[in-house]
C-alpha cells in the first residue's frame, strides 16, 4: 500500500504580525526572548535581538535560532516592538543610537530599573509610546512577578500587548508609575528576602535534627505551597494562617517567637528601605 504524504504544518505565532527586538538579550532579555520562542508568541523570524559582543551574538543565534547581532539601530528599525534591556546607565546611549528609527507607531518597553518613562519619551524626542516593566529573577522558571506602568501616550492594546509579554513569565499588575519603587523594594528585591527565610527555615529544620537537604527541601517546598494557597485561593494571608493555627497547638507557640522577634517589623522596613533606594536610584 503506497503511503501518503502528509505535510507539517507549523502552529502559527500568537502575534505573527508584530516585529520585536530585544536591545540587550542578556539575563532578563534571554529570559524573555526564550519564553516568547517557547510559548509561540513570536515566531524567530519576527525576532531580533542585540548583545555587545559579536561572539556572544554568533553563539546566541545558533542558540536560539533568531537573528542576533550587536545593531541596535537596524534591530530597531525592522522592529514594531523594542523591548530596552540594558542596564540603566546605558540606556540615554542606547536612546540616541537607535532614535533615527524610532516613529509613533513603535512601542518601547523598558525594564532598566529606576528609568522613569518620561526620560525614555524625551530621550526620543517624540510622542511615543513608552512602557516601564519592574519583573523579578523567578521568571526565568515562569513564575515570576512584574510590575508595568504606562507612558503618557500608550493605548490601551499596547498595554495589553505589554501585559501579554510579561505573562509569558509569570504575573502581572499594572500601577500608577508613583508606585513603580514600591514594586522594586517589594517584588524585584523579595525573592532575597524569601531566599533568607527559606535559609533560616532550613538551618531551624537541622537545628531540631533534620538532616540538611529534607531540611532545605521542606522548607522549600512549604513556602511554595503557602504561595500558592494565597494566589489560587484568593483568600487574605491572615485567614489561612489561622486555618493552620489551632488553639493551644505548636503552630501558636511558633508564631509567638516570630512576633516577638519582629519578624513582621523587619520584613516591612526592609521593604520600605529598598523602595527608598530606588527612589534615590531614579533621581540620579
Amino acid at each position: 500500500m503506497a503511503e501518503i504524504a502528509v505535510e507539517a504544518t507549523e502552529v502559527p505565532a500568537q502575534l505573527p504580525h508584530v516585529r520585536v527586538a530585544v536591545l540587550g538579550a542578556g539575563k532578563m532579555g534571554g529570559i524573555l526572548l526564550q519564553a516568547f520562542l517557547k510559548q509561540n508568541l513570536f515566531a524567530p523570524d519576527q525576532i531580533h535581538a542585540t548583545v555587545g559582543h559579536a561572539e556572544r551574538a554568533v553563539a546566541l543565534s545558533t542558540q536560539w535560532g533568531v537573528d542576533v547581532s550587536t545593531d541596535n539601530l537596524e534591530a530597531a528599525r525592522q522592529s514594531d516592538l523594542i523591548l530596552i534591556g540594558v542596564k540603566p546607565f546605558q540606556v540615554p546611549a542606547l536612546m540616541e543610537e537607535i532614535r533615527p528609527a524610532l516613529d509613533k507607531n513603535k512601542t518601547l518597553i523598558s525594564f532598566a530599573a529606576s528609568v522613569k518613562t518620561r526620560a525614555i519619551e524625551e530621550a526620543a524626542g517624540l510622542d511615543i509610546a513608552v512602557i516601564r516593566a519592574m519583573p523579578n529573577t523567578p521568571s526565568a522558571l515562569g513564575a515570576g512577578a512584574a510590575g508595568l506602568c504606562r507612558g503618557r501616550f500608550v493605548s490601551p492594546a499596547q498595554m495589553e500587548m505589554a501585559q501579554r509579554i510579561f505573562e509569558t513569565v509569570g504575573r502581572t499588575v499594572v500601577v500608577d508609575e508613583k508606585h513603580m519603587d514600591a514594586v522594586t523594594g517589594l517584588s524585584a528585591s523579595g525573592p532575597a528576602y524569601i531566599y533568607i527565610i527559606i535559609e533560616a527555615l532550613a538551618e531551624a529544620g537541622v537545628k531540631v535534627g533534620l538532616p540538611r537537604d529534607t531540611a532545605t527541601q521542606l522548607a522549600a517546598q512549604t513556602t511554595f505551597g503557602a504561595a500558592k494557597m494565597v494566589l489560587e485561593t484568593g483568600y487574605h494571608p491572615a485567614l489561612l494562617k489561622d486555618a493552620v493555627t489551632t488553639p493551644a497547638g505548636c503552630t501558636i507557640d511558633g508564631i509567638l517567637e516570630l512576633e516577638e522577634g519582629g519578624l513582621r517589623v523587619t520584613l516591612i522596613k526592609a521593604v520600605m528601605r529598598a523602595t527608598e533606594r530606588a527612589r534615590e536610584l531614579a533621581k540620579g
